[in-house]
């Protein structure tokens, strides 16, 4: 089948080389521009256009599609099949949707209609979803609301983080698309007016740790945020990165955010407890907490959390 596809970061990746590995005839590929990365701040290209170029394919990286007429115009000459839409980043106008003869595919990683929009891995894990999954949809002129293809799930545990759900994921579309495009037809089946959610990009707020909130959310925030945007607190004035965490059994009446034990007890919110196992100093990597309390002691009755003046 005569493709684009289109995508930016790791997630696309294993659907690119999945639907290459197929046979189709993937006649280019568009991909964000590069973005500065690094100390240096070297332009660097995304991974799609880096394993695209590996396989031998074009790349384009256009910074805008709704108001350039001649990108839109070479790819309605491009005279696809289909094209195949990854966590893209760009929207696609209606006269690209409509371009190819069977439509523009967006391999989705949510069940829709839940967490439509930019971030549903991160979303599924921060609620506490029993699964999360992959949707193959017909895209349309709305938000991530076409016609379902095909899907599949996968169960969520007390364990998932947001890398290894996005690892998963980005495996079943790959296996998902080649299994769509390999059928005569797309037929689908309409979203349900019912269970429809939205999720907004993400900030580096959002990684803020509240340590008045129950510890299993914030086992979700940290699990759903590691490693972007990441979770942060306060400690005497400088940002403290937390990579990983693990409820604890213990009951405390200590104030929110307070260490408890010299190993990095917390107390959260409604008296339950949780256990950093991994941060992060400014200017230094993320390591275990034994190996930071070696560095840097963190006596028991110290305040996570506490903002200082300037901060």
């Amino acid at each position: 089948m005569r493709l684009a596809f289109m995508g930016t970061p790791d997630f696309a990746v294993p659907a690119l080389r999945a639907l290459h590995q197929a046979g189709h005839d993937i006649v280019t590929v568009y991909s964000q521009p590069p973005r500065p990365a690094g100390r240096g701040k070297k332009l660097r290209p995304s991974p799609v256009q880096v394993a695209a170029e590996e396989l031998g394919i074009p790349v384009r990286t256009p910074r805008s599609l709704r108001r350039d007429m001649a990108e839109q115009a070479y790819f309605r000459d491009l005279k696809l099949d289909a094209a195949v839409v990854a966590a893209y980043g760009l929207i696609l106008p209606v006269e690209m949707l409509d371009a190819p003869t069977r439509g523009c595919l967006n391999i989705h990683a949510s069940l829709l209609p839940r967490w439509r929009g930019a971030a549903p891995i991160q979303a599924a894990i921060l609620a506490g979803d029993s699964e999360s999954g992959v949707t193959i949809m017909q895209m349309d002129a709305g938000l991530d609301t076409g016609s379902m293809l095909l899907r599949d799930h996968v169960a969520l545990t007390g364990h998932t983080t947001a890398t290894t759900l996005h690892d998963d994921l980005a495996a079943m579309g790959g296996r998902l698309i080649v299994d769509v495009l390999s059928r005569p037809a797309f037929p689908g089946t309409p979203q349900p007016d019912t269970g429809v959610t939205y999720v907004q990009r993400l900030s580096r707020e959002d990684g803020r740790i509240d340590w008045t909130r129950p510890a299993t959310d914030i086992d979700r925030q940290v699990r759903a945020l590691t490693p972007w945007p990441g979770t942060f607190t306060m400690l005497e004035g400088q940002v403290i990165k937390i990579g990983a965490v693990s409820p604890a059994p213990d009951m405390t009446r200590a104030t929110a955010g307070t260490v408890v034990d010299d190993r990095l007890l917390v107390a959260c919110g409604g008296g339950t407890t949780l256990r950093i196992t991994r941060l992060q100093r400014p200017g230094r990597g993320m390591m275990d907490a034994a190996d930071f309390l070696r560095g840097q002691a963190i006596i028991p009755n110290t305040r996570f959390g506490v903002e200082t003046p300037g901060d």
